[in-house]
């Protein structure tokens, strides 16, 4: 079993937003990459930065990689 936590990031909406889940409760929504590390950051990731979030191997992207941000 992996020690990583279970976050998933959606496909993006028509506004471009992208719902985010952090062991299975929503923590947000999501315009950039920015915004994903600061939800997981409340959520107690520490040090959490945007380049993390772009080279996690442990986020689940649906719909789109991290550079997806519109339909």
């Amino acid at each position: 079993m992996s020690a990583d936590p279970a976050v998933v990031v959606y496909p993006p909406a028509p506004d471009g937003g992208r719902r985010v889940r952090f062991d299975g409760a929503f923590i947000g929504l999501a315009y950039t990459l920015v915004d994903i590390a600061e939800f997981l950051r409340r959520a107690g990731m520490e040090d959490m930065e945007a380049s993390d979030v772009e080279a996690a191997e442990w986020i689940e992207w649906r719909g789109g990689g991290p550079g997806a941000w519109a339909q």
